[in-house]
């Protein structure tokens, strides 16, 4: 009987170097490049809206000016203003290099803001726990688990306001959040006296702590308020894994701290420190808390989750985060600095990312879990069906009828006959949130802006609103057209277009009307 013959598997390709079969996806390298890929078809498929002309703007005056961008929206310098952070900055240069306008920027940084997000979610959960589904949960739970009416607002990840915001510098903040999160995490965790600790390791030494702290300083300067939930989220974090403070310890993360506030402080476009104390945003987010509870209600599926990390031996770093974020939430109402509400979504990110890690537990499940896991199922269908099914179900293919996205007009149609930097007057919605995005100025700026005194901002709306009065005159409404350099009008079709107005082009969809007046000028910045 002769021997067996052994034969050798020929292995060729990259695997030859690991010498086996390729690596399999994980569940949410597989769900997680498919949500990239609906996402951003789901986004490019909505035309750009809201916030988007705002930072359109911030690009486009970065493209006329790098190192000196005028004001956002209006006919002034833009110094001081938050707007023109380093990663604006790096936006307006890619417009600069490759001719691209500011909507088109904004529309590419999408997935590009996406994939970020979904990168730093993952590893942000993999540091909580090794269970392969929990970041598949984790995301399927922060983009549904909301509450059952919609919001568009930048800063809340549901899936519905991800089809307009994704473009948003609030949406890139928010991932590399979860990012700073993740190493500060694996930071705290290497500095708990439970762990044998010889010197800073891992992620670089003293520098991997350097470089954590310039992470969140560019998330501060690359949007404030995001910037300050993620400060409260690595307190947390930090302050959960630490029993004891030792001196090494202590001047590690002082060191963190140390970096993050040099990479602030060193931005030379505007200075960080002028925003604490600035209350021009407040108003307007006073209807976040108002509504907050029908917003979010969802979540608080995640409560028995939450408890039962909390009961458990040792402190949570998602319960701590969940209750210092509620704090800063508290804090915006109780002091009037409303803009704090933009701080729910990670007062929210604790109470669903401690649902989906409780539920990826491996089966067999006692019956609270399986109760709990049949609670979530009901949440997320009652969300997406009430809200978010028309983000990814285009209507063409809708059989129920669910709400869509918003779509908001194009204004190229006015855009190409207004130059670059001329100001124009409007009573138009749409018009005043989109029409900078193109290059143009507004007579009177929509939103607060350090970079213009915010009793300027209200004294320009009032003689916008004193122009547009049916019972103005026409001495009065040159008077303003002078006063603001105004040289166009871009009317609705409820408002008579003056009589010494010339009409230029009007909108099909909109009915809106474009007019000439004043005198064309130099569109130098002027105070």
């Amino acid at each position: 009987m002769s021997a067996p013959v052994l034969v050798r598997r020929v292995v060729r390709g990259a695997t030859a170097l690991r010498g086996g079969r390729p690596a399999r996806p994980t569940p949410y390298q597989f769900y997680g490049a498919l949500f990239w890929l609906v996402m951003t078809l789901a986004y490019w498929r909505v035309p750009l809206c809201c916030d988007a002309g705002q930072h359109a703007a911030v690009i486009e005056r970065l493209r006329d000016d790098l190192l000196h961008p005028a004001h956002t929206m209006a006919d002034l310098p833009g110094d001081g203003s938050p707007y023109y952070g380093p990663y604006a900055v790096a936006q307006g240069v890619l417009a600069r290099l490759t001719g691209l306008s500011g909507w088109a920027v904004v529309k590419l940084a999408g997935p590009v803001h996406l994939l970020v997000l979904l990168a730093g979610l993952g590893r942000f959960v993999r540091s909580l726990t090794a269970r392969p589904w929990a970041p598949v949960l984790a995301l399927l739970f922060m983009t549904l688990l909301w509450g059952t009416t919609r919001i568009l607002w930048s800063g809340y990840l549901g899936l519905m306001s991800m089809t307009t915001n994704l473009g948003y510098p609030s949406a890139l903040a928010i991932g590399l959040t979860f990012w700073a999160w993740a190493w500060t995490g694996i930071r705290a965790r290497e500095d708990a006296p439970a762990v044998r600790f010889v010197g800073p390791s891992g992620l670089g030494g003293w520098w991997g702590y350097a470089g954590i702290g310039a992470l969140y300083g560019l998330i501060l300067l690359t949007h404030p308020v995001t910037a300050a939930s993620a400060l409260t989220g690595a307190v947390a974090i930090v302050a959960s894994r630490q029993r004891c403070w030792r001196r090494p310890v202590a001047a590690r993360w002082a060191l963190t701290a140390a970096a993050c506030a040099a990479v602030a402080l060193a931005w030379p476009y505007y200075d960080v420190l002028e925003l604490v104390g600035d209350t021009g945003m407040d108003a307007m987010h006073r209807q976040l808390y108002e509504r907050m509870l029908a917003n979010s209600w969802l979540a608080l599926l995640g409560l028995p989750a939450l408890w039962l990390r909390a009961r458990r031996p040792g402190r949570d770093p998602l319960v701590w985060m969940f209750a210092l974020e509620c704090l800063l939430v508290a804090y915006g109402w109780v002091s009037g600095h409303y803009t704090y509400a933009r701080a729910l979504w990670a007062a929210l990110v604790p109470l669903q990312f401690a649902l989906a890690v409780e539920l990826a537990a491996p089966r067999p499940w006692r019956t609270a879990r399986r109760v709990l896991c049949g609670a979530a199922a009901a949440g997320v269908c009652a969300a997406f069906v009430t809200v978010h099914a028309g983000a990814v179900v285009p209507r063409s293919v809708d059989p129920v009828g669910f709400a869509q996205p918003t779509r908001w007009p194009s204004y190229d149609w006015a855009a190409r006959h207004i130059g670059r930097g001329e100001v124009v007057l409007t009573d138009g919605y749409f018009a005043s949130h989109s029409l900078a995005g193109y290059g143009p100025n507004l007579a009177a700026p929509i939103w607060p802006d350090p970079a213009l005194d915010e009793a300027a901002r209200k004294r320009r709306a009032a003689d916008v609103r004193a122009y547009l009065a049916p019972d103005s005159t026409r001495a009065e409404r040159a008077a303003v057209a002078r006063r603001y350099h105004v040289r166009w009008l871009l009317l609705t079709r409820w408002h008579p277009v003056p009589e010494e107005a010339v009409v230029v082009a009007w909108s099909g969809r909109t009915g809106e009307v474009l007019a000439r007046v004043g005198e064309r000028r130099a569109a130098v910045p002027t105070r």
